[in-house]
């Protein structure tokens, strides 16, 4: 598979890696990374032997899960990439079943249902968005680019896509900008130049303290800071890079002192600008930033 579509799904924290079989119409999905997940193994050897031995035992009873299995190349963490056992949809959820605890149990119905919320929907059209005509038409750096990015990622999904938010917002006891004054402080940030590496943080940072948005400000920021960077740098953000936590903390800090996000970002920077991987893949992460949105 070639030029394949990646994605990556985070359970309990943990990457469940998957790709596109465009001839079938399916994904198919990492079986270490979910046994690692189920059996919170983090020995990539230990969970290799573990699904060795469950491969003998499923094989002896006869299961047909073990002739299911399809090897696909997957990236590794040294960045390349290795052919390893995967499965589709229905043999995900019967490789669940092998493990009976409340976790697996909850897995099943995290893989099961995760597609369906408003996160797993937005997130579909987010893929979708770098092979969409939109993308090259979008104004980079504006607060209509900014709505632009927010409409298609939620339209159909909230009421207020793309729309500026008309109620003031907080989060962990931090008020983003009022909304009685938030038209002009989205002004004044538009004005901001966005030529240089520390020019686009320093916008970036301030659109996230404005939070125009209800919600989904940080998945559309995310974009929204990658398109000035191709644009200015032919650099965009590689967040498979950046910790989450370590991530959350330095745009908690950001609003007072940006010099810890200025070196997390500038360490992460990336000059695959063109590849549907990278896109894809930062995508991902984003979203995983969510369950602690700033």
């Amino acid at each position: 598979m070639t030029n394949a579509k990646i994605s990556i799904r985070f359970f309990d924290d943990r990457e469940v890696r998957a790709i596109w079989d465009e001839e079938n119409n399916k994904w198919w999905f990492s079986v270490l990374d979910i046994v690692a997940s189920l059996t919170d193994q983090d020995d990539y050897n230990k969970t290799r032997n573990y699904w060795k031995y469950l491969k003998a035992k499923l094989k002896r009873e006869g299961n047909e899960l073990v002739s299911a299995t399809n090897q696909l190349k997957l990236e590794a963490k040294d960045g390349k990439r290795y052919l390893t056992d995967t499965l589709d949809y229905d043999g995900i959820i019967a490789l669940g079943k092998q493990f009976p605890s409340t976790k697996a149990n909850r897995f099943i119905e995290w893989f099961t249902y995760s597609d369906e919320t408003i996160d797993g929907k937005s997130k579909i059209k987010a893929y979708a968005l770098f092979e969409s005509s939109l993308i090259n038409s979008i104004e980079i750096g504006t607060t209509k680019g900014l709505q632009q990015i927010h409409a298609y990622l939620f339209g159909g999904l909230y009421d207020f896509a793309g729309q500026i938010r008309r109620k003031n917002i907080s989060k962990g006891g931090f008020q983003f900008a009022s909304a009685q004054f938030l038209d002009s402080t989205l002004k004044q940030i538009e004005q901001m130049p966005q030529n240089t590496f520390d020019e686009i943080v320093e916008k970036y940072v301030e659109m996230n303290i404005a939070h125009p948005f209800m919600e989904g400000n940080g998945r559309s920021t995310r974009i929204w800071l990658d398109m000035m960077l191709k644009q200015s740098l032919k650099r965009c953000v590689d967040w498979s890079k950046i910790n989450k936590n370590d991530y959350m903390k330095t745009m908690e800090k950001s609003a007072s002192n940006s010099e810890t996000l200025n070196v997390l970002l500038k360490n992460a920077l990336t000059d695959e600008i063109n590849s549907r991987e990278m896109f894809m893949k930062g995508i991902d992460y984003s979203y995983f930033y969510e369950e602690n949105e700033w």
